[in-house]
């Protein structure tokens, strides 16, 4: 199971990371208003993303990239509020779903928490 789940997250953050640049405007209407340059911003997540997929698959750098997902996740926290709150703010029938999206992050953080110990086999 466990490398079923480990394969699912490099290929959940590389398809996460190509979406920053597939499909960007999702991203910019996302930031928080207060974080400057979105343009940059956005192709800097989307590398991180990929960068840290890549990470993973060597034993090598696996448990340096599980760290950087976790924080990567927090840093972009700020961003699932806005969305939540913009969808609010225009009354979006999609605000339940943005509001069911948060706790989710907790599960991406616990999913990244199971790959930074060393794998036991």
């Amino acid at each position: 199971m466990r490398k079923i789940l480990f394969y699912l997250m490099v290929a959940f953050y590389l398809l996460a990371g190509s979406a920053h640049f597939i499909i960007p405007e999702f991203y910019y209407g996302m930031m928080p208003p207060y974080i400057p340059y979105h343009y940059e911003v956005n192709i800097l997540a989307g590398v991180s993303e990929i960068l840290l997929a890549l990470a993973l698959l060597p034993k090598s750098t696996r448990v340096f990239a599980a760290w950087g997902i976790i924080l990567l996740l927090i840093a972009v926290f700020p961003a699932n509020i806005q969305m939540s709150l913009n969808a609010y703010e225009s009354k979006d029938p999609k605000f339940l779903l943005t509001l069911i999206r948060l706790p989710f992050q907790i599960l991406f953080l616990a999913w990244a928490w199971m790959f930074t110990k060393k794998d036991p086999a």
